[in-house]
């Protein structure tokens, strides 16, 4: 048993111990029959990105329930890894390399490539080496990255796989196109954000020079794509003119036809709407059912092309200025009015999407949302809160088929090869050129890559080792929770369900945690434009890394949004203090040369029986709660139990044991202090693995490291109802002494004798037999229990419990004359502040002109100084009758 330092300094082990728990493999899971498994797959964070608050809350999270799952005899897997990040790792490769003066396409594919892996060399480490400050116990052995050889075998196998089975394609549909990053993007990779913007009108003219028809858009860049002008067929305004010619002005007059589709919504506008299938969905539609065909009028940059007349080479908005005015100089132009719309914008570097015609290759959604959706109804797929299952079941069963192909070189390039004679498509694992059925036939590799996604998606299988029947597959597979954030139930975990069902034939994991963001101390979402973001590095270096992580666990709830405070990691960080000076105080009245010290149930006392009692419940319920991922609740527990049971309570009532000449039950406090402090250090390691670790280290008979050692389980002997009934009634009132002693400002060093009036036997015993805590700790000089109240006298402090009456009298703690001086003057000083409320509250011109809230808080105190002054004269009448 080692002294431990007289402060609480984690800058002196945090450091120390992670190795510690690295050099003896204490993270590692094997494949162990005799043991059930446990798997958690970390969300893999983008290899150069660097450790933030969203991340440092869902890693402890995972950490706590990995940590409990080791403790409790599991082979606990928690698998860590990191995710290439196609889009956002190329944009500052291309970035950097602008910057050298030279550009991607002067570069080529290799040399780029090669760039983007000296990036990735470069500052993928940060994120891990981030985590391990913050105590991650993960699996470092096998630690995975989506780009290993591995990862993207089981990518390509996927890939390959789906297509055979006819559930991947290549076709020409609408997409979203970003000009900035000019690659097609999901869906789920555009953000919606609520805009106020204009919809302009415009007057098409008919062929047959009767008139014309207004259409309004959102978009009047994209006019000279118009390939029809549709009216539902249900409309009689426009029954004459379908299957009739409206001229594009300001495209040399083109006509176009006016079609009927159903599509069209009679009421909204003017019932007639613009036909564009090249750059909106709807439309694309539309034109499919009356074989429109295609008009591309965009570039991959924004910019209008040679389809789009004399506006080639405007940038999109230029030539959304340029046409208005065309139109108004036309004298076709309609009006404008402001309209509130919610536009999309690439996730990655938020320019407003273009939906776009392009030739990419999809996967079929509709056979593979199907089992998705009824595993979830066959309950093998459990939500933490269950309110997710809402988005989850809404997004599968209005799925659209994946865009999977990006424009991109930085990811796993899509196994497709064209023949450069033929223009055959080939998808194989390998290139065809020359090989059998290809002889004098050439390939080249399709130049695009794979969403980042399609491989986060195969994370949970593929990363133990799929398609190879692993070991580690068949035993740790499926994994039983994933802990992610709520924003990316249809980025990740609808993906990650549909592939391992379509792959492994069963669901990725059983439950799927939910965690919110962490927001400022004012609820405002963390942003580099606020400047509200907050360094967990910063954060552990200040305060430690168990203070931050119990701060984001405690109070947190599954699912909700949190606010973050520095006051709350101080005061975290004062309760690991309270924690380590309690130790301190416990090994300081051990026995050094002791290395154990056995409960004997016949020396114990009623408040040993009742630290016991209690600590029984906390184990059962701390348990329960983590198995229903309730971490924020059954932190609370703990902490309440360390600061205030074991802390402000129970060492206080053995002090005079711990003191005294009884060595018999001197023992007993020790061992029920060692007893005590070893269980709470276990429920606690999981939330503050690092201070409860360095602690264990200290105490005598803890030959294992605490992060292997038996998580508690509830011991029925321990459990004293009775005993634990009797010290919460001596509790009750302790504390009822304090509080009324404290309102009347008396000091500590006055005692008095405590008389307890009660006709109860029960309590008569409870308080005979834990007189010796109302002498300690309720500041009494005797105890006095009667059963008839009127034989109490003079002037006392009185306290109600349930059955008892306490009485202090007032001769013992009061200095009367002093105690009328300070009354005195209280009552000048609160009549003084009734005065000023009086006078503020007569001003006719505060009245009008304050804010209501103010008027009313002034009101508020009159009345409070009111109160006060009658309770001060009251106490004034009483102290003058004992001068």
């Amino acid at each position: 048993m080692r002294e431990i330092s007289k402060t609480y300094n984690p800058k002196e082990f945090e450091e120390r111990l992670y190795k510690y728990w690295m050099d003896n493999n204490y993270f590692r899971a094997e494949v162990d029959s005799s043991k059930k498994p446990f798997t958690i797959v970390m969300p893999p964070p983008n290899v150069t990105g660097n450790l933030h608050m969203g991340h440092a809350l869902n890693n402890t999270i995972q950490d706590i329930l990995i940590r409990t799952k080791r403790m409790q005899g599991y082979s606990a897997l928690w698998l860590p890894g990191t995710d290439h990040a196609s889009i956002s790792t190329e944009a500052k490769v291309v970035e950097k390399i602008k910057s050298d003066g030279k550009s991607k396409d002067e570069l080529g594919r290799e040399k780029f490539l090669e760039e983007a892996w000296k990036w990735t060399d470069k500052y993928g480490g940060n994120i891990k080496n981030q985590l391990k400050k913050l105590g991650v116990s993960c699996d470092w052995s096998r630690e995975r990255f989506t780009l290993d050889d591995m990862l993207s075998h089981a990518v390509e196998e996927v890939f390959i796989r789906l297509y055979e089975k006819g559930l991947i394609y290549r076709g020409d549909r609408i997409i979203n196109w970003c000009p900035n990053c000019r690659t097609a993007i999901s869906d789920a990779e555009v953000e919606h954000e609520e805009s106020d913007g204009h919809i302009w009108h415009f007057r098409y003219p008919l062929e047959d020079g009767n008139g014309y028809i207004e259409v309004a858009t959102t978009r009047p860049e994209t006019i000279p794509g118009d390939l029809a002008v549709a009216v539902n067929p249900k409309d009689e305004r426009y029954a004459d003119l379908v299957g009739k010619y409206v001229l594009l002005p300001i495209m040399n007059n083109r006509r176009i036809p006016i079609v009927a589709d159903e599509y069209v919504e009679m009421e909204f506008g003017t019932g007639a709407v613009k036909i564009t299938p090249s750059h909106d969905p709807n439309d694309f539609e539309v034109g499919e059912r009356h074989n429109l065909g295609q008009f591309k009028v965009f570039t991959d940059d924004g910019h209008l092309n040679e389809n789009a007349g004399k506006y080639n080479g405007m940038d999109r908005y230029a030539a959304r200025k340029q046409i208005i005015e065309d139109f108004k100089a036309l004298n076709l132009f309609a009006g404008e009015e402001h309209h509130h719309n919610a536009v999309g914008h690439c996730e990655r570097c938020k320019t407003i999407i273009e939906p776009m015609i392009s030739k990419q290759w999809f996967v079929k959604m509709e056979p593979l949302a199907k089992p998705a959706l009824q595993a979830y109804y066959d309950g093998k797929l459990n939500f933490v809160p269950e309110r997710f299952a809402k988005v989850y079941v809404n997004w599968l069963e209005n799925i659209k088929d994946w865009c999977i192909s990006r424009q991109l070189w930085w990811g796993h390039r899509l196994p497709v090869f064209y023949c450069v004679e033929t223009g055959e498509v080939v998808v194989s694992r390998t290139d065809p050129t020359g090989s059998p059925g290809y002889e004098n036939k050439t390939f080249k590799q399709d130049e695009d890559t794979l969403d980042t996604w399609f491989s986060s998606a195969l994370w949970p299988f593929s990363t133990l080792g799929w398609p190879e029947q692993t070991e580690d597959l068949k035993y740790f597979y499926p994994t039983d929770v994933l802990v992610t954030g709520y924003d990316i139930i249809f980025f990740w975990v609808i993906r990650m369900v549909f592939s391992a069902l379509e792959d492994m034939g069963e669901v990725p994991f059983k439950d799927v945690f939910f965690t919110g963001l962490v927001r400022d101390s004012q609820g405002r979402k963390m942003s580099k434009s606020l400047g509200n973001g907050i360094d967990p590095l910063e954060i552990i270096d200040n305060y430690g890394a168990d203070a931050l992580r119990f701060t984001l666990i405690s109070g947190n709830t599954p699912g909700n949004d949190m606010r973050f405070y520095n006051e709350r990691v101080e005061a975290n960080r004062n309760f690991a203090n309270k924690l380590w000076n309690a130790t301190r105080f416990v090994l300081m009245n051990l026995d050094d040369e002791k290395s154990e010290y056995k409960l004997n149930i016949d020396s114990l006392k009623n408040e040993d029986k009742w630290i016991l009692s209690k600590l029984q419940n906390l184990i059962a319920d701390v348990t329960i709660k983590l198995d229903k991922y309730d971490m924020g609740l059954a932190a609370q527990e703990i902490y309440d139990f360390i600061w205030s049971d074991y802390c402000d309570w129970y060492i206080e009532m053995v002090k005079p044991r711990l003191y005294g000449e009884d060595n018999k039950y001197k023992e007993s406090a020790k061992a029920v202090l060692l007893y005590v402090l070893k269980d709470i250090l276990k429920l606690l390691h999981p939330f503050m693995p690092y201070i409860t670790e360095e602690i264990w280290q200290h105490l005598p008979g803890t030959e294992t490291a605490l992060i292997v050692s038996k998580w508690p389980k509830e011991v029925s002997d321990y459990e004293f109802k009775e005993e634990g009934k009797a010290i919460e009634y001596i509790k009750e009132a302790i504390r009822g002494i304090r509080n009324a002693r404290a309102e009347m400002n008396i000091e500590n060093s006055k005692k008095s004798s405590t008389i307890i009036v009660t006709t109860s036997d029960e309590i008569k015993n409870i308080v005979e037999e834990n007189k010796n805590q109302l002498l300690n700790l309720g500041y009494s000089t005797d105890v006095v229990i009667i059963s008839d109240k009127s034989k109490v006298s003079g002037d006392n402090i009185s306290i109600v419990l349930d059955g008892a009456e306490i009485f202090l009298p007032l001769k013992d703690l009061v200095d009367y004359k002093k105690e009328f001086e300070r009354l005195s003057k209280d009552r000048e000083q609160t009549i003084s502040e009734i005065e000023r409320a009086t006078k503020k509250l007569s001003n006719e011109s505060f009245i009008a002109k304050a804010p209501e809230k103010v008027v009313a808080e002034e009101r508020e105190k009159k009345e409070k100084y009111e109160k006060m002054l009658k309770t001060i004269e009251e106490r004034l009448e009483s102290v003058r009758e004992n001068l």
